[in-house]
């Protein structure tokens, strides 16, 4: 059994790898992914952690809509191919996600 806390909250701006985007942070969650281009860094073990030692570029892949926490997008690694699911920020009022990538996804597009 794992010990210790799910999800720690770190909600830093970052410059996007994948875009060069200045992201800000969202006031509320972990910003975890670009809002312009949806891509997103492999640097978390647990949400918000930024133990994990692969650092490569994750790109979105799909989008998927859960009944209890609306978009989630799923990001694969370049590097190592790892796939993760995070929640869109497409409601924030700090740089929302961009809806138009977000339904398109839903596609598998």
């Amino acid at each position: 059994m794992i010990e210790g806390k799910r999800f720690t909250k770190n909600d830093n701006g970052f410059i996007c790898e994948n875009c060069g985007f200045q992201v800000l942070p969202l006031g509320y969650s972990s910003r975890n992914h670009c809002p312009k281009c949806l891509c997103s860094k492999h640097v978390d073990i647990m949400p918000g952690d930024r133990e994990n030692p692969c650092g490569g570029v994750m790109d979105p892949i799909k989008v998927e809509i859960d009944s209890k926490k609306g978009y989630i997008i799923l990001h694969k690694c370049r590097k190592c191919g790892e796939i993760k699911r995070n929640r869109t920020a497409h409601e924030s009022q700090v740089q929302p996600d961009d809806l138009k990538k977000i339904i398109k996804l839903t596609a598998g597009r």
